[in-house]
């Protein structure tokens, strides 16, 4: 583990914690202010989206191969995040699988509560069915609010009789809005993502609605008929007990899924790119992946 790197980027985040309380303008301003320091990738071009209620970012590495996409769903809590934030994420994983990726910018909360993002999500799948993409070649791809809405899409998908994505990746996702699983308790003071954050999250989200309902989350759902699924996260964050719990119900489900929890990572640590050796790891075994499954 490249802990020297891991120390410096926790340090780093010490020194500019999220303003709590605060408005949600100004959690997402200071959250696309920490992640504009991190490096992105080399020679990727962005380009802006307009799709009705939800926008968009296509993000083209400079070699394409195949007919492929990926769709991107950002965290932040269903209330802050965008595809400017997560242009390390998206654009790392736009290179090494040599494919375009579409970063979903959905509506926020609390301006926009639920379902407002769920159904964003899954109308920007059914605009790319609608391009012709062939679903086989889709990969629908989120971390931490966004594992939810990549996982949500698909079960949507299937419920509604829609073609399948050809897989499903899912980053530190956050499923367990009830805090029902052991680590939400256990490593509530983990790094980055605290109890106090993940309140706020799902009082502006979901407020007093159900926090079992699919509406807001799969992690209740039934989960047969998926795609192959990938599930990265680490084991110093308080979602973890998230991802092995669903893990576990997909494979009771029938089915298939490879879970990998990453020793010492924090929350999406993803997002510090080539800053973190662990962070390049994942988004290479998470090209792969879906090189492996959407041809």
């Amino acid at each position: 583990m490249s802990k020297t790197q891991l120390d410096t980027i926790l340090q780093m985040a010490a020194e500019a914690p999220p303003p709590i309380p605060a408005t949600p303008d100004d959690l997402r301003a200071w959250f696309e202010m920490i992640n504009a320091q991190t490096p992105q990738a080399p020679g990727v071009e962005f380009d802006a989206l307009s799709q009705g209620q939800w926008q968009g970012e296509w993000v083209r590495p400079p070699q394409s191969g195949g007919q492929g996409l990926i769709i991107y769903f950002h965290g932040g809590g269903f209330v802050f995040g965008s595809p400017r934030s997560h242009r390390t994420v998206t654009g790392h994983l736009a290179l090494f699988a040599e494919r375009p990726v579409l970063s979903i910018d959905y509506r926020l909360a609390p301006e926009h509560p639920a379902p407002a993002a769920h159904d964003d999500c899954f109308d920007a799948y059914c605009w790319a069915l609608e391009q012709g993409y062939n679903s086989s070649s889709i990969a629908l791809v989120g971390d931490s609010a966004g594992g939810n809405l990549a996982l949500a899409t698909a079960l949507r998908a299937r419920d509604q009789g829609l073609a399948m994505p050809g897989c499903v990746v899912i980053l530190s996702a956050a499923l367990d809005l009830a805090g029902e699983g052991d680590s939400h308790s256990s490593l509530q003071h983990a790094p980055l993502l605290t109890k106090e954050l993940v309140d706020l999250f799902t009082q502006a989200y979901v407020g007093e609605g159900d926090l079992r309902s699919s509406l807001v989350t799969p992690f209740y759902s039934n989960l047969s008929g998926l795609p192959p699924v990938l599930v990265h996260v680490g084991s110093n964050e308080m979602l973890v007990d998230d991802s092995v719990t669903v893990a576990k119900r997909i494979e009771q489900a029938g089915g298939s899924v490879k879970l990998k929890v990453w020793q010492d990572m924090v929350h999406c640590w993803q997002l510090y790119g080539p800053m973190l050796e662990e962070s390049m790891q994942s988004m290479e075994e998470i090209a792969h992946f879906i090189l492996a499954r959407t041809g």
